[in-house]
């Protein structure tokens, strides 16, 4: 596998891993600082600072039945997208759309768009 799809799977896979365990911490490592969310969820909208899906992720806890597959990821030099689908994320499924970028040789997701299943 070539490694920049080595390295876009270790991030996913650090951000599913933060889902799984319910500790933000874990999950911030996939994120550049400054990264974003946007998306609308049972309330409205959620928008702002990636800090707010950490804290979601904090106070919702662990989901260690949550099921993530990849459905596609788009490389281009230094950025890339991905599309991840997430079932039973504690009882709620979302489709996310990631944008990464490159910086020092490391993946991060500047951004993450998404949308709730009802």
């Amino acid at each position: 596998m070539d490694a920049d799809y080595e390295g876009i799977f270790e991030t996913v896979g650090q951000y599913v891993q933060g889902a799984r365990t319910g500790r933000s911490e874990e999950m911030a490592l996939a994120f550049a600082p400054g990264a974003t969310i946007y998306g609308h969820d049972e309330t409205g909208l959620f928008a702002g600072p990636i800090r707010k899906l950490l804290e979601w992720n904090q106070a919702n806890g662990a989901a260690t039945g949550i099921q993530a597959s990849i459905r596609s990821i788009e490389v281009a030099q230094t950025v890339a997208t991905v599309r991840l689908e997430i079932e039973n994320w504690t009882g709620h499924k979302f489709t996310d759309l990631f944008t990464l970028l490159k910086v020092d040789g490391r993946w991060r997701i500047v951004n993450k768009v998404f949308h709730q299943h009802f």
